[in-house]
């Protein structure tokens, strides 16, 4: 992972993606955590779901800037396979508070 990302938060975010960690990943969110895709919002435990969990998804972080709320990331599950995206993160209370994400 990028050394650029410094934020516990998202770190912890990046790391329970990869390691397919469900509980770890809810673990560093806000209980009203929300999200998007592409612009739309969505239900944030049904996404990560299916486009994480279930699809075996992982992020490799290409470039990160304000201690890595602001990323592009190639973006690799079995559903879509591989893609570049761009994140950004809404961190309160040290957890991830919402989350947009789309193709970069």
């Amino acid at each position: 992972m990028s050394a650029s990302v410094t934020d516990p938060a998202v770190r912890a975010f990046i790391d329970a993606v990869n390691a397919g960690d469900r509980a770890a990943f809810h673990a560093v969110l806000t209980p009203d955590a929300t999200m998007s895709d592409d612009g739309s919002d969505r239900d944030l435990a049904q996404w990560a779901d299916r486009e994480i969990f279930s699809a075996n998804g992982r992020m490799d972080v290409v470039s990160a800037n304000d201690e890595g709320r602001t990323l592009i990331a190639d973006y690799t599950n079995d559903t879509w396979g591989a893609m570049r995206t761009r994140w950004t993160f809404t961190v309160r209370d040290g957890k991830v508070a919402r989350f947009d994400t789309g193709q970069a």
